[in-house]
């Protein structure tokens, strides 16, 4: 069994660069290091591991099956020390608190900016480090302590925390300017199903809530294309490829100037809430528990 203990963060800093480089001349131009001196370090890491870890080709290496695994390792190794080492310099500089907040993107796109904001304005010794994620990733972060708090889409299930009213925020339909929809000032849903939709990738809480509308109504969503975030969802809207849903503070005011509508939904479940959940009130550090009661506030 190999001992963790042989393994040191130079030599794993040396074999990331020479696999993003693809060559060990320049990782070692990149460190300082003399190229006998990296390769030894490869070597040594090879030796260590029992794996040949590069293929030496004539023009650079290659990563083997385990070079492979080793880099994903390497790579989450790596960023928790970079980590480590923020988190410390903070209180050296004179930061007395850290808080981790997780957050769905309707929450980050139209909330959390303003908000962290003035919060820092009034707690410059306070860091808060945010984290967009789907709202399952978000709720499962915050019950397994990697974060302090999160907000997250009322239709997530989330018994496993306290939860409080964060915001409220308005769905819409987005649609290009020459789409049969855009002179309508208000649609219901169901009205809508017969055109193509442009989506949010499957996870979303916002895309859940739409498939489930559409089931409800028992027809089916057509989604032609998924994207990651809002504004690919408003980029493939203007260029004619779907219609979508969109919560209303989320689009871009000089989109609807270009010609894009944002057009009214009559359906109740197009008003959304949005939950600030933790773990337990009780249980939440000083610094925390400040940044929770400034939000619950909000």
């Amino acid at each position: 069994m190999i001992n963790p203990a042989h393994f040191d963060l130079q030599s794993l800093r040396v074999f990331l660069l020479a696999a993003e480089y693809g060559s060990l001349t320049r990782a070692a131009e990149h460190v300082g290091m003399t190229l006998s001196a990296l390769s030894k370090r490869i070597a040594e890491l090879e030796r260590t591991t029992d794996c040949a870890l590069f293929i030496r080709l004539p023009r650079g290496l290659e990563l083997t099956s385990a070079g492979h695994g080793l880099l994903s390792h390497v790579r989450s190794i790596l960023d928790g020390v970079n980590r480590m080492a923020v988190d410390v310099g903070d209180y050296a500089v004179g930061v007395r608190g850290h808080v981790k907040i997780w957050a769905n993107t309707s929450a980050v796109v139209q909330f959390l900016p303003n908000d962290l904001g003035n919060f820092l304005g009034e707690n410059p010794q306070l860091r808060v480090s945010l984290d967009e994620a789907l709202s399952d990733a978000i709720v499962e972060a915050v019950e397994s302590g990697r974060a302090d708090m999160g907000v997250f889409a009322d239709n997530v299930s989330a018994p496993g925390l306290e939860k409080f009213v964060y915001r409220t925020d308005q769905l819409v339909l987005l649609v290009p300017p020459a789409h049969p929809l855009a002179e309508l000032n208000e649609v219901a849903f169901t009205d809508t199903l017969v055109y193509d939709y442009v989506g949010l990738n499957q996870g979303s809480s916002l895309l859940r809530r739409i498939s489930d509308a559409a089931l409800r109504a028992g027809k089916v969503l057509n989604v032609r294309i998924q994207v990651s975030s809002f504004d690919a969802i408003c980029r493939m809207i203007e260029a004619g490829l779907g219609i979508g849903v969109l919560p209303k503070a989320a689009v871009r005011t000089e989109l609807l100037g270009a010609g894009l509508r944002a057009v009214n939904l009559t359906d109740d479940w197009a008003q959304r809430t949005l939950y600030l959940g933790v773990k337990s009130v009780a249980g939440l550090q000083p610094e925390a528990l400040r940044l929770f009661e400034y939000l619950r506030m909000e």
